[in-house]
Parts: C-alpha cells; sequence; structure tokens
C-alpha cells in the first residue's frame, strides 16, 4: 500500500496510512472551504480535497467516516476488461471473434466471423481497441451526417472519445462526442444513441418535440434506451 503524505499550504505534512489503511489521492484546494470527497473511477481511489486550514486530525477523522461510502463506491466500479483472443465481441452489430494472427501485414482486418489482429499477443487488446476507435469514427460520422441531412441540420465535427460517464453529447458549435465502446452495442442501440445526439442539433433540450425527433430518426428508440439502461456497466467494462 502507498506511503500516502498531505503537505497542507498551512506548511505542516503528514502521513495517513496507517490512520486510514487504505490509498487516497488528496488535491490541495485554496478554495474549498471544507474537505471533500469523490470517486476517480479511472484511477479507481478516492480523492480528498483538502482546504488551506485543515489539521491532520481533521482529516483522518473525515477520511475514517467516509470509509463504508469509499468502499461502497469502490466495489461499483466495472472491473477492467482487455479484449482477449478467441472471445467473441459484437461490432456495429456484426459478431465477430478474436483471432491473434502474429504475422498477419494487414494489421486488424474482418475476414467473416473473424476479426484478424496481428503483432505480439502483449498488444492484442490495444490494437483491437484502436480498431473500434477507428470503426467508430467513420461509421458513427456517417450516420449522424445522414440523420443530421434528414432535419435540415448542420453537422460540424464527430469527435470519438474514451469516456465513461457518457455516450454520447452535443455541443452548441455542432459538434457531436461519442464513447467509443457504443460500437459494441447492437446496431439498433448505435442508431438510437446518434439520433438521440443528433436530435441535440435542432433541440437543445430533452422537450417533447425533442423525444419525437429522436422517434423519428431511429430505427427503435425504445429499444436502445432500455437497452443502454441494461446495459452500460458491461460495455464500459472495457478499456
Amino acid at each position: 500500500m502507498m506511503n500516502m503524505k498531505i503537505t497542507l499550504l498551512t506548511g505542516k505534512t503528514f502521513d495517513i496510512k496507517n490512520e486510514v489503511g487504505f490509498d487516497v489521492e488528496v488535491v490541495m484546494s485554496n478554495r474549498a472551504r471544507l474537505l471533500g470527497l469523490r470517486i476517480d473511477a479511472k484511477k479507481r481511489l478516492p480523492v480528498l480535497t483538502v482546504p488551506k486550514y485543515c489539521s491532520k486530525k481533521q482529516a483522518v477523522k473525515f477520511l475514517i467516516a467516509q470509509k463504508d461510502w469509499i468502499n461502497e463506491h469502490l466495489k461499483k466500479i466495472p472491473p477492467r476488461r482487455p479484449f482477449e483472443a478467441g472471445e467473441k465481441i459484437c461490432l456495429n452489430g456484426q459478431e465477430l471473434e478474436l483471432k491473434h494472427c502474429q504475422n498477419l501485414r494487414a494489421g486488424v482486418q474482418i475476414e467473416g466471423e473473424y476479426l484478424l489482429v496481428s503483432g505480439e499477443n502483449a498488444f492484442f487488446s490495444r490494437r483491437v481497441r484502436d480498431f473500434v476507435k477507428e470503426q467508430a469514427q467513420k461509421i458513427l460520422y456517417q450516420m449522424s451526417i445522414e440523420k443530421a441531412g434528414r432535419i435540415g441540420c448542420k453537422l460540424n465535427r464527430v469527435v470519438i472519445k474514451d469516456t465513461k460517464s457518457r455516450w454520447g453529447s452535443c455541443s452548441s458549435l455542432n459538434n457531436i462526442n461519442y464513447n467509443w465502446r457504443i460500437m459494441l452495442a447492437p446496431q439498433k442501440v448505435i442508431d438510437y444513441l446518434t439520433a438521440h445526439e443528433v436530435a441535440h442539433l435542432k433541440h437543445r433540450n430533452h422537450s417533447e418535440d425533442f423525444w419525437r425527433c429522436v422517434d423519428d430518426l431511429a430505427e427503435d428508440a425504445e429499444y436502445g434506451r432500455q437497452w443502454l439502461k441494461k446495459n452500460a456497466e458491461s460495455l464500459n467494462e472495457y478499456i
């Protein structure tokens, strides 16, 4: 376990490892008036915000009091799951078995019911992830631009991101961001998400007009909504 030290802006330094019994990331703040706590899902760590004037006793007491809350929320973080040879994934609605072909010259390619992946096994998961992201950039842009044309709106850019808190977002500059993992969902779900974000080009809220627009653009919006509610955590396991 890491030997964590906190250096306060008052010049005090203390070690809290023995007192709290778990790792914690500390963020010093000149603006904070109270001790604050949140969970960093990517780092799988609690993050403690420490105000300018705070004693070791106060920080330790606060963390110990929140230990059950910390453990509860850490358990909710989905396990990390790399792509592995032999497993089957759904890519843009097509079920593919991942196959390691070390000497394959083409890098990563789809061949029938297989996704062939070249290179050393140590880089297998990363190569699959990069390929999925490339497919996401191309396919989600095509789907989004087609739907934007149907409602007479201009789409500026489509950006593929590595976020877990949101599946998509639409900015005031008409840029749409997508979580790359959506490509691992069934095709109707991908269709729903693109419809949802494109509808925001016309309706910047979640009004009745917005949802009518989503229903018009999506093949089966209700299916897409319900599937994501039930299966979002399983998709977010992939790293």
